[in-house]
Formats: C-alpha cells, sequence, structure tokens
C-alpha cells in the first residue's frame, strides 16, 4: 500500500486566510504540533514576503528534527536566496518554486510569453537545485493551463532538476474527475530516469478540494498539500484531517495511507483553530463538535445497540474521547432512559413514561436539554426561563461595560 506524503501549508497558504496572522512563537508551536502529527513537510513561509516571515521559517527550520521545511518563493533569483537562506538550519530543507503558466495570469499579471515563463522555470529550478538537494515546482492556475503546455513546463522543470511537481488548482477550478485525468496524462507522459512524486493542491471555491485532491491520489500522485482545518484564502484549502481520514476509512478504494497519527487530530484542529481565531464549524466533518453526536431517535437508538450502524468513524480515532447522543425533540426513549442510567437517576417503566413525556414537551421548547433540566425533571422542579435572556442594551465607556440583561419570562 501507497504511503502519500503529507505537506501542509497552514503556516503559509493557511495565514492568506482574511483575518488570520499569526504571530512567530505560535508558529513555532503549531509547526511543532505538526511535527506531532505526523506531517512530512511544513511549508513554513514566504520568506521574501516580510523580515517576519523570514524569521519564522529561520526559526521553525531551527526547531523541528523529523520533518522537513520548505519555503516558498517565486521565480525570482532573489526569493530563492531568501528562500534558501531561511531554511539551511532544516535538518531536511526543500524550496517550493512557483510561477503561472495558465493564458489569464501569463498575458494579465506577468505580462510576458509562454516561451519567458518555460526560460524562467529552467533558469530558477536549476539555481534552486544548486542551492537545496529537493526542490518542487508548481505551474500556478494549473488546472486553466491549456494541457501541452503544462506538460511543456513540468517537463522543463524536471529537467532543470524538480524532484516534486505540484499541479495546484489555484482558484478551485477543476473537478475530480478532470483532475484525476490531468495527472494521469501528466504522469504517464513526464520523461524523467529519476522518480519524481506529483502532488495536488486544492482550493476550494466550488467546494471540491477535498474531492480533487483524492482523486489526484487514485490517479497516482505521491504527496498531498492542504491546511488544517481547511483554512486558507477565499473558500480556503483542501482540509488534511478530511483527506487523512478518508484515506484510512476507504484504503480499500485508495489503497493509500497516510503517516499522520489521526489521535492527534482533535489536538492540532483545536490549535489551529486558536490560533487563527477561527472556529471549527459544529458540522465540520472529523473534528467538528456534531461530527460524532447523534439526536434522532433512529440514530440514536442504532448507535447504542451498535455504534456501527451510523458511525463510521469511532471517535476516538482522530482523539476524540467518545461520541454523543445530545438530547432534543427527536431524541427517543431508548437514548432518554440511557441518559437517566448515567445520572444514576433510578426509573421504573411507569416512572420512565411520566419522565419521557415531561421530556417531550420540554423538548419542544428548548433546543438542547440539559443535565440540570433531567433532573430537574425527576426531582420535580419547575425549570424556569425557557427562554434565556437576552440581551437588551450594552453601554460601553472605556474598560468598562454595563450590560443589563431582561429577563424573558
Amino acid at each position: 500500500m501507497r504511503k502519500i506524503e503529507f505537506f501542509d501549508t497552514s503556516l503559509r497558504d493557511g495565514e492568506q486566510t482574511p483575518g488570520v496572522s499569526f504571530c512567530i512563537s505560535e508558529k513555532v508551536t503549531i509547526a511543532k504540533q505538526l511535527e506531532k502529527w505526523g506531517i512530512s513537510v511544513i511549508e513554513a513561509g514566504f520568506p521574501a514576503a516580510s523580515p517576519d516571515s523570514f524569521e519564522a521559517v529561520k526559526q521553525i527550520a531551527d526547531s523541528l528534527n523529523d520533518t522537513a521545511v520548505t519555503a516558498l518563493a517565486r521565480c525570482v533569483i532573489s526569493d530563492i536566496d531568501k528562500a534558501v537562506e531561511a531554511v539551511k538550519g532544516a535538518k531536511y530543507p526543500q524550496i517550493h518554486v512557483f510561477i503561472a503558466t495558465s493564458p489569464i495570469h501569463m498575458k494579465y499579471k506577468l505580462k510576458i510569453s509562454p516561451e519567458e515563463v518555460l526560460k524562467n522555470i529552467d533558469k530558477c529550478v536549476k539555481y534552486a537545485r544548486e542551492r537545496v538537494e529537493v526542490v518542487e515546482f508548481s505551474p500556478e492556475d494549473a488546472t486553466r493551463t491549456e494541457l501541452n503546455f503544462l506538460l511543456e513546463a513540468v517537463q522543463t522543470a524536471v529537467d532543470a532538476g524538480a524532484t516534486y511537481i505540484n499541479i495546484p488548482d489555484t482558484v478551485g477550478y477543476t473537478t475530480p474527475e478532470e483532475y484525476g485525468k490531468i495527472f494521469k496524462f501528466l504522469i504517464d507522459n513526464t520523461k524523467s530516469e529519476r522518480e519524481i512524486i506529483f502532488s495536488p493542491h486544492c482550493h476550494d471555491d466550488l467546494g471540491m478540494a477535498v474531492a480533487n485532491s483524492l482523486a489526484a491520489i487514485k490517479a497516482g500522485a505521491g504527496r498531498v498539500e492542504g491546511t488544517v482545518n481547511g483554512i486558507g484564502e477565499r473558500a480556503g484549502n483542501a482540509a488534511l484531517e478530511e483527506i487523512a481520514v478518508a484515506l484510512h476509512i476507504r484504503k480499500d478504494f485508495y489503497q493509500a495511507q497516510s503517516p499522520l497519527k489521526l489521535s492527534e487530530t482533535a489536538a492540532t484542529a483545536e490549535l489551529i483553530s486558536q490560533f487563527s481565531g477561527i472556529a471549527i464549524p459544529k458540522n465540520k466533518a472529523i473534528v467538528g463538535a456534531n461530527a460524532f453526536a447523534h439526536e434522532s431517535v433512529i440514530h440514536q437508538d442504532g448507535v447504542l445497540k451498535n455504534a456501527e450502524t451510523y458511525e463510521i468513524i469511532t471517535p476516538e480515532l482522530v482523539g476524540i474521547k467518545h461520541n454523543s447522543l445530545p438530547l432534543g425533540k427527536l431524541s427517543g426513549r431508548h437514548a432518554f432512559s440511557e441518559k437517566l442510567t448515567e445520572l444514576n437517576i433510578a426509573y421504573d417503566d411507569e416512572s420512565l413514561a411520566i419522565l419521557f413525556e415531561k421530556f417531550k414537551k420540554l423538548a419542544d421548547k428548548k433546543k438542547e436539554i440539559t443535565d440540570a433540566d433531567i433532573h430537574a425533571l425527576f426531582t420535580g422542579e419547575t425549570v424556569k426561563n425557557l427562554a434565556g435572556f437576552i440581551l437588551d442594551n450594552v453601554q460601553i465607556d472605556g474598560h468598562k461595560a454595563l450590560v443589563q440583561l431582561k429577563n424573558q419570562e
């Protein structure tokens, strides 16, 4: 079974998320957690972008023991010099060089001819390869690049010394079937006497970043790029935790596996969420609060009898202690009785029927029933103020805030 390398760009592409900015100490902390998670290579930043970016890459390169560190550089000699200098302390230094190859990028952004693009690829990949052993090349906006020219760009980079070829879906334009065909075409037609590893880098503009990445792996890609929690500019990047778990659960189909220690997944996701300030959506696959929660009466009954009826992933696999059965208006008698047992509330068939009827009435008024509510039903206490509180008025004066709450009874 093939082992797929995992390339994390949370600290580079992920930091391009609007409103997100990691300080250097946060980047080093994240990098160490990514290493603990088992990431193969960390794209630590774009050293030419700013002094802080350079220093962050340098400190990360100096801090890691097992994970390769790469730095991004345009096909510009000064960019490459900065990148090489930043990663020189890494145990396994790499350089990632890119230039756009799509007609719209060449015409309107670069304002150079295809021939000039190929010359730049040859010159800059050679220059980088003379300074580090491992060079990755990316033809930016590859999925909107004419296929024969894309092959020409890739072949030029390979001939110049690139070991890794990344095929970025820069604007989230492609589809799984189309992307898989691009990889198959390039893998079948790129000529080299040494092993060349191809990788996808997908954005989620059409909601297909993970599906596209998996299609590339199925078509022969040996490395996959993405971010934790799918953070990134616009709609974000492919979420690495989703790809890793998909490979694990569907290894029968993909015949490939990740190097990740999946039990560190939840901790890694929480760290990125904390430092980025972006909450993990409750319905987020793998690490969302609802990923292992079951409220429907049919689902709860099935899970209580055998978790595999509605869970293809165990919560423990990704570092979550257990699933949850939140009580609400869709919950059934089986889940309710399990909650009573969990709370050490004694009951018989008659009292269970009475309590369950009270519970269903309460559940029609509250979105989610708490343990305190269940205790109140059992003891006969009235659950007051079912609607809770609403914020009526806020006045802020300097560092003091006067908050007036209006009890809605």
